[in-house]
């Protein structure tokens, strides 16, 4: 039979404009990750990174005394996080492959290489460790750092600055938000005195708006990469650049500390921080920046409230406003949490509900 009797052949189906595969899967498995954890999972993993918060605030602020000199204990925190996680690079290959999707990201112009400054910020916090902790008691640079992560979660999540986009801030999360700086200001109210300088309070108030920022650029370098270890690695390196700079320079006008002390628990902040970064990078993208800081609000406090009554660094005793304004923290954050229960609720009445991103492969033919 003749091709002309069988009659015109169909013409070819439209392709689909091709994706780039790297970054196609790296999309892929950041929105699946995230997508499979529950919110109370994420939640719950915020709350016990934000203990994690604390642990090494305390064992940064002791290396800091032990050295009398802060410049020196940041270094070694973030120099040796960072040796963590070359080693790591080295020898898993999943890592080395969100390096090179993470490269061609910032070639591509998906991710702005400022986005990979979260580390300084991350620096900054070291350094406050060290210079206030130690002075101050954990609590009191704790709910300080909680009052700026408080304002720096508002805003950026207002402006959408976080991987998951802008986030309109409901009844419940203004609430929340006003509700934990209540709380703070309850807590250091009886500890704020002619003993403390208020410039002091002012360093973890800094470094929390700071650590607000530093969520949401590495929560964008993890989405990039597909890679909780390469958004790791460059917070680290980055933050371990500025640090040694600034200990050379705070060397070359004191000199350098006269010995280090031995005890091998003062050296576990780097590690400390490795794992807390990376998990504030993959949960920033799930629960975005301001619950974020408010779930490691609960940590934070709880766990900084047990090191100041069990293991204390300063003579001031813990009081009853200290221990108030931690319980009503903890309220304010149960009530920016109850956000998400409502929502579900009405969506099941609803029916079903068609996300951004699923519009978007329904247009364009997937």
């Amino acid at each position: 039979m003749s091709r002309s009797s069988r009659g015109p052949e169909p013409s070819p189906a439209p392709s689909r404009p091709a994706v780039p595969a790297d970054r196609d899967r790296a999309h892929h498995h950041a929105h699946a990750e995230s997508s499979r954890m529950p919110m109370w999972a994420a939640i719950a993993l915020t709350i016990v990174t934000g203990g994690l918060v604390a642990l090494q605030s305390r064992v940064n602020g002791e290396l800091a005394r032990e050295l009398a000199d802060f410049s020196v204990a940041a270094a070694i925190s973030f120099g040796s996080g960072l040796a963590i996680l070359v080693l790591l690079a080295a020898v898993w290959p999943e890592g080395r492959r969100g390096l090179v999707r993470l490269r061609g990201a910032l070639r591509a112009g998906r991710l702005a290489w400022w986005m990979l400054l979260g580390g300084v910020a991350g620096a900054w916090f070291v350094a406050t460790q060290g210079l206030a902790a130690g002075v101050l008691g954990v609590a009191l640079f704790t709910v300080a750092f909680v009052a700026g992560q408080t304002l720096g979660g508002v805003v950026f999540d207002a402006i959408g600055l976080g991987p998951g986009g802008r986030r309109p801030l409901s009844p419940t999360r203004i609430a929340g938000a006003a509700l934990a700086l209540v709380a703070i200001g309850w807590a250091v109210s009886a500890q704020v005195a002619g003993a403390v300088p208020i410039w002091l309070m002012l360093l973890p108030f800094s470094a929390g708006i700071g650590a607000s920022w530093q969520q949401a650029m590495n929560g964008r370098v993890r989405t990039a990469s597909a890679s909780a270890l390469a958004a790791t690695l460059m917070n680290f390196l980055v933050g371990t650049a500025v640090l040694v700079v600034v200990m050379l320079a705070h060397a070359a006008s004191v000199g350098w500390p006269i010995a280090f002390p031995t005890a091998p628990w003062l050296y576990a902040g780097g590690a400390i921080g490795c794992v807390f970064i990376a998990a504030q990078a993959v949960l920033v993208r799930r629960v975005g920046v301001l619950v974020l800081a408010l779930g490691l609000v609960a940590g934070q406090l709880a766990a900084a409230l047990a090191l100041d009554l069990l293991l204390p660094t300063s003579a001031r005793p813990v009081g009853f406003a200290t221990v108030g304004g931690t319980v009503l923290a903890l309220v304010a954050v149960a009530l920016a949490s109850i956000r998400w229960r409502p929502a579900r609720h009405l969506a099941a009445e609803a029916g079903p509900t068609v996300t951004t991103e699923e519009a978007g492969e329904v247009t364009s033919g997937r």
